[in-house]
């Protein structure tokens, strides 16, 4: 095991290009995966006609798939069809599907979970029912949330990895580029990279833990 070949400045830098480019995916990833779990989880919740139902097929069909399947489907399946898509958009329009379809299921959990008294009650003191979803049943389900959303987060953020397959240039994909150049670079590598997603994730624990004692 080399330690000092495989920690050399270039190396380093190397590998913290690629954990610039996991975290560009993965909180883009997170914001739009969020916006559109959010959607998904208030259409169901609300039944709203139509596209309740045409969400809970999309949500079904999605959580029944692979990962990796749909990252292959955006960088080498739309081609097909006109829609060329680069190595760091593909990625996160896969996670930010895969990963919505899981949060929308958080969201209407979220969601059913507020005791339906609060809402008869915004209700019976004349509350439209956007109005009573709004200032009555959002705010309480959304505290409820914040743990689960949180484990999501940091599944999507390891989940980012898998681009490696697409040849995107992230953490997992440099790291295989080091490992590359000596074999006695592995065992260093691969413990420094799982040093990093450790910190990362673990920061994130910590931020949900702290937000579910705020909002307790």
């Amino acid at each position: 095991m080399d330690f000092a070949g495989a920690y050399s400045a270039d190396n380093l830098k190397f590998l913290l290009d690629g954990l610039y480019v996991t975290l560009i995916v993965a909180f883009t990833a997170i914001i739009l995966s969020f916006l559109l779990g959010c959607i998904i989880g208030v259409v169901r919740y609300a039944k709203v006609p139509v596209l309740s139902q045409i969400s809970f097929v999309f949500v079904e069909l999605i959580r029944n798939l692979p990962l990796l399947l749909i990252i292959f489907f955006m960088r080498f399946a739309l081609p097909e069809v006109g829609i060329k898509l680069g190595l760091m958009t593909a990625a996160i329009a896969a996670l930010t599907i895969f990963e919505g379809a899981m949060i929308s299921e958080i969201v209407r959990g979220g969601l059913t979970s507020v005791d339906k008294g609060q809402i008869e009650a915004g209700r019976s003191s004349g509350l439209t029912g956007v109005q009573t979803l709004w200032h009555i049943v959002l705010p309480q389900g959304l505290r409820r949330m914040v743990p689960p959303l949180v484990s999501q987060f940091i599944s999507l953020l390891k989940d980012t990895s898998l681009a490696v397959i697409i040849s995107l240039a992230e953490l997992m994909h440099n790291a295989g580029i080091i490992i590359g150049h000596g074999y006695n670079y592995t065992i260093p590598t691969l413990l420094l990279v799982a040093l990093i997603y450790f910190t990362v994730n673990y920061l994130l624990s910590v931020l949900s833990k702290r937000l579910e004692t705020k909002n307790a």
